[in-house]
């Protein structure tokens, strides 16, 4: 018996929708009983949110285009100001209307201009007697644009005085839309999730034709057995499902097993898994690169995670510039003498150590640093000597715009900027192996 029920669509309609949106039935439920018949007004403003890669978008499009409801999609990340969003939704209105096959070009710059437009364009016959839906995704990036507009939308069918309805899509909650000033509150609805069970259930619905559903079942089982506690997003899950089912029929295609040879298949696919966690989210090679690292039988441990190509697109000065950072911010001030000077005399080690020290630095965070100090200890980790140009100073600064390091302080203060180092441990030793220093010879907290 079909879960999707509504007398005002065909019902061949709704099967196949039940079909395109597994584990959304529910969603689909509410959303049918608001739209209610097409010609009837619907709720003015709809607000739909939840986590990344819970099926927002993607149920929303399959319902308007299945159901073949007029209706425009608009990403607000594509189209980033007013006066592109504004216009934008004009012009796939020329295209809602069965007389306009080309669209013109559409100007509009103001709120009023957009509502007299949009009046005009909903004219036609077709577009007035049923409702016409407007979808904004990534709706978040309302709040960035003039403080006019995220109201208008809320209320753009009282505005226009026509049969509309604004869906705004979004990963965070309302209460952090809302404007001070208050508004129209939309009608709210949270996609939660997909459980494990419904992720098994969706990503099996891909079986290769040439292998048995129970068979591919049992391969992404496996998969979500290595991989859900440390990835819930389904776009990622189907890219790693793709990406590694070919290890997982080796034994089958070779003849050293069968379909149902569970054990065989997991010890042939287990390590290839582990060593697929490490990319998890980075796409840090190609699936054709991956592939082709596995048939060579190579082993991904270069891959040192983000941080390992990040590294080699920084200049070689500026790598040893972000080490002299990193040692300034957690090495104590006093001990620079015992590990930058080279004929420091004799010290002793009581008196360098204290025994009562047992708070880590690292624990604390870093601490800010004088340039002087910055450079000083740069002069004596490179072998060659630096002279104090403005390349350098160029290179610190590009350092600060990446964010890898920090400007403490304000710009005019009298005895010269401050910085503090925001990378982390391994980062920074990622960074030192590839200019042969070793760090952590040079680090207070590992004497």
């Amino acid at each position: 018996m079909p879960n999707l029920e509504h007398p005002a669509y065909p019902a061949a309609d709704l099967l196949r929708l039940e079909v395109l949106v597994p584990c959304r039935e529910s969603q689909v439920s509410t959303l049918l009983s608001i739209f209610g018949e097409r010609q009837q007004f619907s709720f003015p403003s709809i607000f739909i949110y939840g986590h990344t890669s819970s099926g927002k978008t993607y149920v929303m499009k399959t319902l308007l285009t299945t159901l073949q409801l007029p209706h425009v999609f608009v990403n607000c990340v594509e189209y980033f100001t007013s006066r592109l969003l504004l216009e934008e939704i004009l012009i796939q209105l020329q295209s809602c209307s069965s007389g306009a096959k080309h669209t013109s070009p559409v100007h509009c710059d103001t709120l009023n201009d957009f509502v007299r437009l949009f009046k005009q364009a909903v004219a036609s016959q077709e577009l007035q007697d049923q409702t016409l839906y407007i979808v904004l995704d990534r709706a978040e990036q309302l709040r960035e644009m003039e403080a006019n507009i995220l109201p208008a939308f809320l209320r753009l069918q009282e505005l226009t005085d026509r049969n509309v309805t604004v869906i705004l899509l979004s990963e965070i909650v309302w209460e952090l839309f809302r404007p001070n000033i208050g508004c129209f509150e939309p009608f709210t609805m949270y996609f939660p999730d997909y459980s494990i069970g419904h992720l098994q259930k969706i990503l099996s619905q891909n079986h290769p034709p040439e292998y048995s559903a129970d068979f591919y079942a049992a391969y992404i089982n496996i998969l979500l057995g290595v991989f859900y506690m440390v990835c819930r997003d389904l776009k990622e899950l189907r890219h790693l499902a793709a990406l590694n089912f070919a290890k997982y029929c080796e034994p089958v295609v070779r003849g050293e097993a069968n379909e149902r040879d569970t054990r065989k298949l997991w010890k042939n696919i287990e390590p290839h898994l582990k060593k697929a966690m490490q990319t998890v989210y980075l796409r840090e090679i190609s699936s054709s690169q991956w592939e082709r690292l596995q048939q060579d039988g190579g082993e991904p441990g270069q891959l040192k995670g983000l941080s390992a190509h990040t590294h080699m697109e920084l200049p070689y000065y500026s790598k040893f510039l972000l080490i002299a950072a990193y040692l300034a911010s957690y090495n104590p001030v006093r001990t620079d003498k015992r590990f930058f000077l080279k004929h420091h005399g004799k010290i002793r080690k009581t008196n360098f150590m204290k025994k009562h020290e047992k708070t880590s630095n690292h624990l604390l965070g870093p601490k800010p640093f004088p340039l002087d100090r910055l450079l000083a200890i740069l002069y004596s980790i490179v072998d060659n000597r630096v002279a104090p140009t403005a390349n350098i100073f160029s290179q610190i600064t590009s350092l600060v715009t990446l964010q890898l390091l920090s400007m403490v302080g304000q710009n005019d203060q009298l005895d010269g900027p401050r910085y503090k180092c925001t990378v982390s441990l391994d980062f920074i030793r990622a960074i030192a192996r590839t200019v042969n220093f070793d760090i952590i010879k040079y680090l207070y907290d590992f004497l």
